[in-house]
């Protein structure tokens, strides 16, 4: 494996070489831009509209949330990770690994000390991303996290996720409404905003004729998002038709926030392959 410094559109990243797959983070966020696994279909999407300007949030890939999740709290929406510059932390086995340390001063409704680690590893066909978050200070706190994912796909029309029936969900797009999935297949047609709870079943991304598993651990929630074509339309960082070109599947920690005491730490995991 090899893990060199590299551009994408000026942004300072990391390119990540491993078993005949490539993947390239920026430092700006630990920012997951692309991942191509040994067969070279890239398996991200990026809006070719994203701002890579070093300070706003980048729009596809894979965004850190942390450590608010959308605008359930006093910080700017989905927190400050995904928009602060981290550093390359070096190699750890297989594992490239990024860290971001605070203490306790970078927001005002965030005053405590913490490191965050965002470990990226890269097989063949697989690529794990893992977030952990140490309690550095004296105090305990609570948060929310996620890793905000968009899988490119083909067409969204033949699109779907399995592995969520029997889930309770809230209905983030019709005003946070709750229910219980009882569809084999989550399809998306419109606007789909839905926070899963308790997923514990290992899930599948169907995209026409191709499929692609994805894992989690440690996170207990999965985001099911998709803008549909009114949504997408008003996002300036998203061109009219990219709606078409994405599911959101992320693996999430929201309903209940994670509480860390002092020295503790928490990780939380997504493998997709």
């Amino acid at each position: 494996m090899h893990a060199d410094a590299s551009t994408f559109r000026d942004t300072p990243c990391i390119r990540i070489d491993s078993y005949g797959a490539t993947a390239l983070v920026a430092l700006h966020g630990a920012h997951v831009l692309s991942w191509i696994p040994a067969d070279g279909r890239e398996r991200l999407f990026l809006s070719e509209r994203a701002m890579l300007d070093g300070r706003t949030a980048i729009r596809g890939g894979i965004p850190v949330i942390f450590p608010q999740f959308s605008d359930r709290g006093l910080l700017p929406k989905h927190g400050f990770a995904r928009t602060t510059p981290w550093t390359f932390a070096g190699i750890e086995g297989d594992t490239t690994v990024f860290a971001l340390d605070g203490d306790g001063s970078r927001e005002p409704a965030w005053p405590h000390p913490f490191v965050a680690r965002l470990r990226v590893a890269l097989e063949a066909t697989r690529l794990t991303v893992a977030l952990e978050i140490e309690n550095t200070g004296e105090h305990a706190f609570a948060f929310t996290a996620a890793l905000h994912t968009y899988l490119r796909v083909d067409d969204i029309a033949h699109a779907a996720v399995e592995g969520l029936q029997g889930c309770d969900f809230e209905d983030s797009a019709n005003g946070g409404t709750l229910h219980r999935e009882h569809n084999y297949e989550v399809v998306f047609e419109g606007e789909v905003d839905r926070i899963y709870n308790d997923v514990v079943a290992p899930l599948m991304l169907v995209d026409g004729n191709d499929t692609m598993a994805i894992e989690q651990d440690g996170f207990g929630d999965v985001v099911a998002w998709n803008p549909g074509a009114s949504l997408c339309a008003r996002i300036a960082d998203l061109a009219p038709d990219d709606w078409r070109r994405f599911v959101c599947v992320e693996a999430a920690q929201v309903m209940q926030p994670v509480v860390l005491g002092p020295g503790e730490r928490w990780t939380g995991l997504q493998r997709l392959g």
